[in-house]
Parts: C-alpha cells; sequence; structure tokens
C-alpha cells in the first residue's frame, strides 16, 4: 500500500469501532482494538480444537508457533526465533526468572522504581521475607537514568537487572538498548527489559544484545492481539534450569522415559504448562496482515507520532483541563517516548472520571493521566476528541 503519515486504517478495525460507535477511546498504551482479521483466527482456534482434539497441540506448536515466533524474531531483528518461548502473562516470565536465584542468600535485583505493578509487588513481597534485595533507582530525572542504572550495578553487583524499554507510568523510552545493556552485562547476570510498551510501538533491534539479554512483551498493546499471548526472548545459556518450571519445558521428551528434569537449551526452557492458544492465533493473524499493508514498528510510531503533534497543536491554540504542554512527563520535543502521552496533574483522577463519563476513555496512574494513540485511529478521531473537550467545561 502507498503510505502516507498518519495513515487511515480505521476500515480495518470495524468490529471493534463499531462496538460503541460514540466512544472515542484513546487508551491504545492499555488495550489497544483488534484488527478485525482477529476474529476469524479466533474461531479458527476453535475450529482446530474440534477437528483434532488432542492433537491441536501439533497444529499449535509445529504450525502456529513458529510462525508466530517467526514474525517476533523479524519485528526485533532476532537472529533465532528459538530463543523465544510464550505465555499467557509476563508475570509467568517474572517468576520464573526470580526462580533463578542463587542458594543462600538474598537476590541482587537493580530496577527503577518505573516499572509495572506485576514485577514491582512481586519484589517488593519477596523482600519481606529476604528472598530479594532489591536497588530501586528513580526513573526521573530520564536523561541520567541509563547512567545511573549502570552505576547501580557497578555498585552492587546484582544478580537481575530489570528495565522497561518504555516506562508505564510516563512513557519514557530507553533509545539506546545496545548501549544500556553493553554497561549492565556480567557472566550469568540476568539482564531483563520489559518491552510491552516497546513492543510494536517503537522500532526495536534487538540483534546486537540477543545474546546477553532477555526481552519481555506480549499481544495485549500494540501487537494487537489481546490476552494471553505474551513472549520472552531468552539469551542463550543464561538461566538454564529455572527451579520454577512446568511440563512444557522438556516437551520434546514426554515420549521417553523421565529421568531426572531435563530441559530445552533453547528459549523452550522457559516455558510454563498447558495454555489457551486463541492469543497466538490472533497473532498470527495481526502479523500477517501488517505484512501484507507494508507496515512495521516504525510506520506505527510515525503514524503515533503524527497524531500526538495533531492533539498537541490543538491544545497549544486552545488549552482544555490538564493537557497542557507544561504538563507533559516527557515533552513532545524528546524523541525517547513512546506511543502514549501522560500529563501530571494533581487532579488527574477527577479528569479521568470526567473524561469517561463524557465518552473518552484514557486512563490514570496517580496523578498521570495518559492519553494512547493507535493505528485504529485516525485525523478525524483527532478532532473528534478535541471537538468533544471543547464541549466539556
Amino acid at each position: 500500500m502507498a503510505l502516507n503519515i498518519p495513515l487511515d486504517l480505521t476500515a480495518a478495525f470495524s468490529r471493534f469501532r463499531g462496538g460503541e460507535p460514540e466512544r472515542l477511546h484513546f487508551a491504545a498504551h492499555s488495550h489497544h482494538f483488534w484488527p478485525d482479521v482477529t476474529a476469524q483466527a479466533q474461531v479458527e482456534a476453535w475450529d482446530v480444537a474440534a477437528r483434532h482434539v488432542d492433537d491441536k497441540w501439533d497444529v499449535v506448536l509445529g504450525e502456529v508457533w513458529p510462525q508466530v515466533s517467526a514474525g517476533i524474531a523479524r519485528h526485533l531483528n532476532l537472529p533465532d526465533r528459538t530463543s523465544l518461548a510464550p505465555a499467557v502473562n509476563t508475570l509467568e516470565f517474572v517468576n520464573r526468572l526470580l526462580s533463578c536465584a542463587p542458594l543462600g542468600r538474598p537476590m541482587r535485583v537493580v530496577c527503577t522504581d518505573g516499572e509495572f505493578h506485576s514485577f514491582r509487588r512481586q519484589i517488593e513481597r519477596m523482600a519481606e521475607d529476604g528472598l530479594v534485595a532489591p536497588t530501586v533507582v528513580a526513573a526521573e530525572p530520564f536523561d541520567t537514568l541509563a547512567q545511573r542504572l549502570i552505576d547501580a550495578a557497578k555498585a552492587t553487583a546484582p544478580d537481575m537487572v530489570y528495565v522497561s524499554q518504555v516506562l508505564f507510568n510516563s512513557g519514557f523510552a530507553q533509545t539506546d538498548l545496545a548501549g544500556l545493556v553493553d554497561g549492565l552485562s556480567a557472566p550469568d547476570r540476568l539482564v531483563v527489559i520489559d518491552g510491552y510498551h516497546g513492543f510494536m510501538a517503537r522500532p526495536t533491534d534487538l540483534s546486537a544484545i540477543a545474546d546477553r539479554a532477555f526481552y519481555i512483551a506480549g499481544g495485549y498493546k500494540y501487537a494487537m492481539a489481546g490476552e494471553g499471548a505474551c513472549f520472552m526472548h531468552c539469551p542463550p545459556g543464561y538461566a538454564p534450569r529455572p527451579r520454577n518450571t512446568g511440563w512444557y519445558a522438556s516437551f520434546g521428551n514426554l515420549a521417553g522415559a523421565q529421568t531426572g528434569v531435563p530441559y530445552a537449551s533453547d528459549g523452550w526452557r522457559f516455558m510454563g504448562a498447558t495454555f489457551d492458544p486463541s492469543g497466538l492465533y490472533r497473532m498470527r493473524a495481526v502479523f500477517d496482515w501488517l505484512e501484507r499493508e507494508g507496515i512495521d514498528a516504525g510506520i506505527v510510531h510515525a503514524h503515533v507520532e503524527a497524531l500526538q503533534t495533531r492533539f498537541m497543536a490543538a491544545m497549544a491554540a486552545e488549552p482544555w483541563g490538564p493537557f497542557a504542554a507544561k504538563n507533559l512527563v516527557v515533552p513532545l520535543s524528546n524523541p525517547a517516548r513512546g506511543n502514549f502521552l501522560a500529563f501530571d496533574h494533581p487532579d488527574a483522577g477527577a479528569w479521568y472520571r470526567k473524561l469517561h463519563d463524557a465518552g473518552i476513555v484514557t486512563d490514570v496512574r496517580g496523578t498521570r493521566l495518559r492519553v494512547g494513540f493507535g493505528l485504529y485511529h485516525n485525523v478525524d478521531d483527532i478532532d473528534r476528541l478535541i471537538a468533544r473537550l471543547r464541549t466539556l467545561r
């Protein structure tokens, strides 16, 4: 297709957009609309189960997952799709990585204070029982975050460093992942990048760090595949035998006698147990659709940036509520930004409720109101949003 930024792909999202036509959904960073192609993919998952029953796993693991993992590897420029493992959520992977802790002492972990709740909650609970010794680095100021993480790793010699590619409560993006990993890597150290707000939102090339860093993401946000379609890239040789393990971690050996606890040598060593595969069908359909349309993460990000610029230009001309440039946590001029805008305002919660009551879906994290843009938006949607905001006085 001929690509003009911003795009107009609204017809490809007709079922989600038509579910409640008057709703203005600007929370793509939270739950991105699914393209229409995922509806047939969902039905296909059911039909395969009905047709093959127990043998459906030959299709899921022999056909669907290889195609999905090849798509993930293509979008992340990974050298080998077999370094990937699927799971229904990223917390599975977090707990499996934490289970690789050394014996006899707390696991030393370096992270930021801007990590998502599932990771934060887990390590804080484990720290209560002395199982984890966390060093938490302030995310702000953003321009020194990478160096402060590296300094903290040098000072504490952690077993794990966990950091988001795009911080969920601000939208700040680590744009030099290779440089960051260069500064953090050490023998046997688990360097983990939470890519959930980065995957398919920003162009991401892991080729230079694929041998040293884990990368976790999923389909709920910009990969547009919904729940149950998460994955982790696992660098070879790191954490070969996680204690938190499921029977799929030796799936290829199940037909033989089971002696000891064998593990796959590739990313499959981080597999869990039986899961709902329908999310993988949806993700495959999304990747196929994007490939047909000639769209990659760079185009997605450029599209979103154009919509963000249009929105903020209107707010500059006539500010409304919290949506002033002075309230942006990451300024529009900063290219180290994800695909949502975070506005810091003491009354963010009240503004969120006012917007929601008016049929405008955003979301709020403390004092930060987040507005997200995606492929299912076009210029008319931005103008409709601006017009509706003008009516709320």
